[in-house]
């Protein structure tokens, strides 16, 4: 049988058409879409309606999710118009040091306006940050104060080692409580090198510090009397992010 040249081209064409055809590959997963920015920001009602209870409930969360890697997405821009045109209301102060490394906000996953911060070296308060404490709390309804330390404190390990530097020498006398303490409790002199000193005397610290604002301020010891304010204390691990909550 004889088979023409144009019958030859054609099958010649849709072999190879078929066997050149690339094969479909798998339509790539959908990522579900980005959540919306939180814009809103905190007004009196709200804060208001807040217990002391719940606002250390939100920094605990607040801080899990720092950990987790799943922080609250945010357009800080609408919150500082916000706030900018309503006014503040957080509803926690934080005191802490003023390490670079630990971050209030952040760590607590808040936005702007959620919280008032205050930092200096070793978390310690004096009368400038006290008076400041009674303005966030009894004039603008801060429900909670958190004293903050964090491991590895650097005011708290020149204390232990006796450092002296013009005006940090000064303060670094405010720690000579706790370290006393902690030396006691541990049976050793204090000393930076020494890691279970060190991680208590941090802790001691942010008792000392609680318990000197409660003596200091008549306004704050009514309010936590009185049911309307929490005190608590926390140490942040700088290689966990996690904050070790204090018992009083």
């Amino acid at each position: 049988m004889k088979v023409s040249t144009a019958s030859l081209w054609i099958a010649a064409s849709v072999f190879f058409s078929l066997g050149c055809t690339p094969r479909a590959e798998p339509l790539a997963e959908t990522a579900p879409p980005a959540p919306a920015p939180v814009r809103t920001v905190l007004d009196a009602t709200a804060q208001q309606a807040l217990t002391p209870e719940q606002v250390l409930t939100e920094l605990k969360a607040g801080n899990q999710r720092f950990v987790d890697g799943n922080l609250t997405h945010r357009d800080y821009m609408a919150q500082a118009e916000a706030t900018a045109a309503g006014g503040q209301f957080p509803k926690a102060t934080i005191l802490g040091c003023v390490d670079s490394r630990v971050p209030p906000e952040i760590i607590f996953d808040q936005g702007i306006g959620d919280v008032f911060v205050g930092r200096v070296a070793g978390n310690v308060e004096d009368v400038n940050l006290v008076g400041s404490m009674e303005f966030a709390t009894k004039v603008a309804g801060s429900k909670v104060i958190l004293i903050l330390g964090h491991t590895a404190c650097g005011a708290i390990k020149g204390a232990a080692d006796g450092v002296e530097l013009g005006n940090l020498t000064e303060l670094l006398n405010d720690f000579d409580e706790p370290i006393a303490r902690a030396s006691e409790a541990t049976g050793v002199e204090p000393s930076s090198s020494n890691q279970e000193f060190l991680d208590l005397a941090i802790k001691e610290n942010v008792r000392q510090t609680i318990a000197d604002i409660l003596e200091q301020s008549a306004v704050i010891s009514e309010m936590v009397a009185n049911g309307e304010l929490l005190v608590v204390g926390g140490v942040y691990d700088l290689a966990t992010g996690r904050v070790d909550w204090l018992d009083g």
